[in-house]
Parts: C-alpha cells; structure tokens; sequence
C-alpha cells in the first residue's frame, strides 16, 4: 500500500520524517487492530493508522478494575473527536492468581490477559492484526508485557521506526492532538509493591487516593499501597502546595476516607516507575 506523505505537511521536518516511516510501517502491516488505553502513545499510534488506513482499523479499549478512574472515558472522547471507530472489551487479569500475587512478571500476565481478549473480539475477525503502543524508551525498562505482545505476534509501530516518548509528544502537540501533555497514568496495580497481592479493594482505595489529588489539581501523582500507609507521590514543585495547611489536611480526610490509616509525602518526590527499582542490581 502507497502512502501519501502529503498526509504530514503541516509538522517539523524531524516529526515528519518519523510520521511518513510510521505510516509505511503501519501501512505494511496492513489492516490492523490497535489496543487504545487512552494514553499518548496508543493514541498516536491509533491517530496514524486511521489516516493511512481509513476504514481498515479499529480501536479496543481493555476495561477492567485496574483501569484509573476517567481513562476510559478519555480514551472515548479522544477516538469519538477524531471519528476513529473504536469497541469496549472487558478484561479479567484479576481472574489470574499469578497477577494477583503481584511478582515482578505480573505486567505479563495482565497483557496477555488484554491481547487474548482482543484476539477473540469481532474487530480482530476483520482486521487481522493486532498493534499496541509501546514505543523504544519503553524496551530500555522492566516491561514484561512486550514479551506477551512478542509471543502473540503483537507489533509496536512506534517501537520499530523509533519513536521515544519526547518525540511521541512532540508529533501528538504538532498535529494538535488533545493528548500530547497527558501524563503516563500506568495501571493501578503498578502502585502496588511486589509480591503484596493485588486485589480490587487496594485497587479502589489507590484510585479513590488518586482521584482527590487530580481534583486539587495534582495531575501528576501517584499514591502508592504500603498496607494501611498511604504513600503520596507528586513533583517537587509542587510539594510546597501539597503542604498547605488547610490542602494538606483536606488531602489527609480524603485519603483515609479511602481506607487508609496513615498517609505519607514522598519527600524525593514523583519517580515513575519507582517500584522497578527494587528489581534492579545493586550499584
């Protein structure tokens, strides 16, 4: 299949020349279903596929109890914008005992759990294969669900013409793309520490947390499930705010009022992927 590169003029020659390698890549794949979580890389990815693939592509959203409050929605406001035909499927990840004894592989079987699901939906009947979003900063991290993408034949466009997350943002703002500035908002269970068991209460009281941070304005955070510690994660800068005394108190009901007895600030800050870190070898 030809492809217009026309379709990109209106970009920066470095964006450009990545969005026309994109599109020969998504374009030689050929009809194609995309696993949309809402985030910027699926919704790039999802962006691309329906300009050069038009009618010969859907979306499939994986909705589960791991999914943080107001994701799905964002992901349906940002396919229905840009008219981009999408489908729900409900994942059942929690079913699996070894996600739910939340080892260092537990992405694995949460992925795999998404790419089955998808598989079986009517969508992939007509399109026959399966992309997702990761893209090439995500391989240089602890991501065990690439090798389920990699054992079901899942493919990463974005990964294969080597888009990183600086560059997967700056194409999204230059094609004035919604989402470019949505920060990463991984699943709940990654607030949990390893080998603690993931179950749907943790899940809710993390996400209830999450939730009263995001309406003070806190789009960057991430509470972490130490037991019955709430540990409160936001940038530095915004610390200052965070310790407000009226904000902090407020933050301290809502937070207990989730099911928390204890509630802590990080004092180092927002890190993502923090918990990765207890897998790493020791310097």
């Amino acid at each position: 299949m030809e492809v217009n590169p026309m379709l990109w003029n209106n970009v920066t020659p470095e964006v450009r020349a990545h969005l026309v390698r994109l599109s020969r890549v998504v374009a030689g794949h050929g009809p194609m279903v995309v696993a949309c979580s809402g985030g910027v890389d699926s919704g790039l990815l999802a962006y691309v596929a329906h300009r050069v693939l038009g009618g010969r592509m859907a979306c499939v959203i994986g909705v589960s109890a791991s999914l943080a409050d107001g994701e799905e929605a964002g992901a349906v406001a940002f396919l229905e914008t840009h008219r981009i035909p999408f489908a729900r499927i409900n994942t059942r990840e929690l079913d699996d005992a070894r996600y739910r004894a939340n080892g260092p592989q537990r992405c694995y079987f949460c992925k795999r759990e998404l790419f089955a699901r998808i598989e079986s939906a009517p969508e992939s009947k007509r399109f026959p294969v399966l992309a997702y979003g990761e893209n090439a900063d995500d391989r240089l991290d602890h991501r065990p669900g690439a090798r389920a993408a990699e054992e079901r034949g899942v493919v990463a466009p974005l990964a294969e013409v080597g888009f990183t997350k600086e560059l997967v943002r700056r194409a999204a703002r230059e094609l004035g793309l919604s989402l470019w500035d949505k920060p990463a908002s991984p699943c709940l269970a990654s607030r949990i520490p390893y080998h603690s068991e993931v179950t749907p209460e943790k899940l809710r009281q993390v996400d209830e947390a999450e939730t009263a941070l995001k309406r003070r304005g806190f789009v960057v955070c991430r509470v972490r499930h130490h037991g019955d510690t709430a540990r409160v994660e936001v940038p530095l800068e915004d610390h200052a705010r965070l310790r407000e005394h009226r904000t902090w108190l407020d933050v301290q009901a809502e937070i207990r009022a989730a099911g928390f007895a204890h509630v802590e600030i990080v004092e180092d800050g927002f890190r993502s992927g923090r918990l990765n870190e207890a897998l790493r070898p020791s310097p």
